[in-house]
């Protein structure tokens, strides 16, 4: 206060603010502020000699009384948090509105500082901000319910799929046979028709049936799972390996789902996995309008605030599972999914493939290109041919093939060659018969071309047109027998072979067994 008592002297005394700020040892334009609070407090030189120390402080420095008790407006930090959630909403927003509301309210950086305080006491999932629509957390719950088979009595153990979005912890579960991929995929699938919507990302755990290969910067991602996350539109960030704190959403959610919906049918027996999922659709609903106390409002109250407005529109159909198998094209350009064999363009014989199947359809990819398409078949060791598919010439082509085996047949002996005929004749493409016969001429390689033709001999009379009965011929050593021999009882236990007292000496069935 010495200072400003001096000032105020030499100023009435006329001396320039430079001048004085140069005697007092002061900058100039501390000088000015000392003399721009004076005037406003109507002070002057020479001061009362009443006026102290203390009195001429609050004069000159006092803060302009606020408005009020004195305290400064306190946000609404519920009201804060949940409005961080919306897309674009940023704490520096937050704050430029409150204090428009409130001019003296508190600076920006106390306002932060004051927010992240308030959120450190509430549950520390609550402390991420999940933006509204942004991201549906997904797994598998620990716990599994018995559901009990009314035939057998057997008990199977289902698991629990829970689904989760960020900013509303929105919940969706239900009960499956399994954690394959179809009961995966179709979890994601149902779960996006309950919400009404689709998210932006999808945050799943590193289970086998989503990520092929965990990693902690490119995980490889299951192709049906990405095909799936590209019918949506969503993108799929999978959590870090051995990070809980990345699925803390779906992690407190499955607690929740464990406590308030498994707990409370832990007494009840289920026969069937509909009725367990009836039960917990009744419970889930209950789940999702309960007011969540450290929020104050309900999962569905912020769902239909938050994450319902910006979720995306779900595509017309829903997607179709489809299992990616990778293959190789035979030298009868067919390729085998499901123990059924499927064309493709001649030229790629040999060549590497990828087989995609639905319920409906395969396709065949070769270098992501679709080189093939059919109507799926379920009946086993069948073949589908479109006749595109064949050389430019087949009926020439596939005649002369024929014709090239029967007469390799023929060099081993005629027996051969009416087993190759007779092959031939039991497919319904000629094509059909080249691997098996393939498979017949190169055994003379192993066995010698005099034992095959015996060989051949034996399965002409047992009609056994494959190359695996074949085989079993030879390894067996039945082509050694003599036709009078008797059949070891041990050929008669195989599939295929019946033996020669199955038919008559010239390899014809008795009249008993004719009728």
């Amino acid at each position: 206060m010495r200072k400003i008592r001096e000032v105020l002297r030499l100023r009435a005394d006329g001396l320039s603010q430079r001048a004085i700020a140069q005697s007092c040892g002061i900058a100039h334009s501390t000088v000015g502020e000392y003399l721009r609070r004076a005037a406003r407090a109507g002070l002057s030189w020479p001061l009362h000699d009443e006026l102290d120390e203390d009195t001429l402080y609050k004069k000159l420095f006092a803060r302009p009384p606020r408005s009020g008790t004195g305290k400064l407006p306190q946000p609404d930090w519920k009201k804060v948090h949940l409005e961080l959630r919306r897309k674009g909403v940023t704490l520096r927003l937050l704050w430029v509105e409150y204090r428009e509301a409130h001019p003296d309210g508190y600076g920006y950086s106390r306002f932060c500082e004051l927010y992240r305080a308030w959120a450190k006491k509430i549950d520390p999932p609550m402390r991420i901000v999940h933006r509204g629509g942004e991201k549906m957390f997904v797994d598998y719950a620990g716990d599994t319910v018995p559901v009990v088979d009314p035939e057998t009595g057997a008990t199977r153990q289902a698991q629990i799929f829970i689904a989760t979005l960020g900013a509303s912890s929105y919940t969706y579960a239900e009960g499956q046979w399994s954690q394959d991929l179809p009961s995966w995929i179709g979890g994601h699938v149902r779960a996006f028709r309950y919400l009404g919507g689709v998210p932006r990302l999808l945050i799943p755990d590193n289970l086998k049936a989503g990520v092929t290969h965990p990693c902690r910067y490119e995980p490889d991602l299951n192709p049906t799972y990405q095909e799936m996350a590209a019918h949506y539109g969503v993108g799929v960030i999978p959590t870090r390996v051995r990070k809980p704190k990345d699925k803390a959403k779906v992690e407190a959610a499955v607690l929740v789902v464990e406590r308030w919906i498994l707990a409370r049918l832990r007494n009840r027996t289920f026969f069937s996995l509909a009725e367990l999922n009836r039960a917990i659709w009744e419970l889930l609903k209950e789940l999702n309008d309960r007011t969540m106390r450290h929020v104050g409002k309900s999962r569905r109250e912020l769902f239909t605030v938050l994450d319902r407005p910006a979720l995306r529109s779900l595509p017309s159909e829903d997607y179709e599972l489809a299992i990616w198998k990778k293959g190789k094209v035979g030298i009868d350009y067919h390729v085998s999914y499901g123990k059924h064999h499927y064309s493709v363009p001649y030229a790629l014989a040999g060549e590497e493939v990828f087989v995609r199947a639905t319920e409906r359809t395969v396709e065949i990819f070769h270098k992501h290109q679709r080189v093939a398409s059919h109507v799926r078949s379920w009946v086993q060791g069948g073949h589908t041919t479109v006749a595109e598919h064949m050389p430019p010439s087949h009926q020439h082509y596939a005649q002369w093939s024929q014709e090239s085996f029967l007469a390799w047949g023929e060099e081993i002996g005629p027996r051969t060659r009416e087993l190759v005929g007779a092959v031939f004749e039991d497919r319904r493409h000629p094509e059909h018969a080249y691997r098996t016969v393939l498979g017949i001429l190169r055994l003379a390689r192993s066995y010698g071309e005099e034992r095959l033709e015996a060989a051949a001999g034996r399965a002409l009379a047992a009609r056994l047109l494959t190359y695996k009965g074949l085989k079993n011929i030879l390894e067996a050593g039945l082509d050694r027998l003599a036709p009078e021999q008797p059949v070891k009882t041990t050929v008669v236990h195989h599939a295929y072979l019946r033996g020669a007292s199955y038919y008559g000496q010239g390899g014809e069935r008795t009249c008993c067994e004719n009728r």
